[in-house]
């Protein structure tokens, strides 16, 4: 009985950080065309001796700020550039598809763990 609640645990941590992974992904697209946004990326850390997992901090990416040329924009400088955001909206498509099936497939073992605990009652019921 003991593995399989632990299987419920892990998955379901497995979902949770997910989430929140999939939470940071929607508001990198939704910052996308925000000036001097930088993309959230999020770590999974194991937490020991559980088998389960957690979103670790949240970092921010170091790669560079693009210099877009607006000189119409209200942020641009006399040059007429302003700093714009990070975001690739490639990537963060990849990201949500990825974060999505992760999720999906934890929700099935939480399902699978689920009815054999199930079962398991009924069994000893008898």
């Amino acid at each position: 009985m003991n593995d399989l609640t632990t299987s419920l645990a892990a998955s379901a941590s497995g979902m949770e950080a997910q989430a929140t992974r999939l939470r940071h992904v929607s508001e990198n697209i939704a910052n996308a065309d925000t000036p001097g946004y930088r993309r959230k990326v999020i770590s999974f850390d194991q937490v020991m001796d559980t088998g389960t997992v957690q979103a670790g901090k949240v970092r921010l990416d170091p790669r560079e700020l693009p210099e877009i040329y607006s000189p119409g924009h209200p942020m641009a400088n006399d040059a007429g550039y302003y700093t714009g955001s990070n975001v690739d909206l490639m990537i963060e498509i990849a990201d949500a598809r990825e974060a999505q099936r992760s999720y999906d497939a934890n929700v099935r073992l939480f399902d699978q763990a689920r009815q054999m605990m199930q079962s398991l009652f009924e069994v000893l019921r008898r």
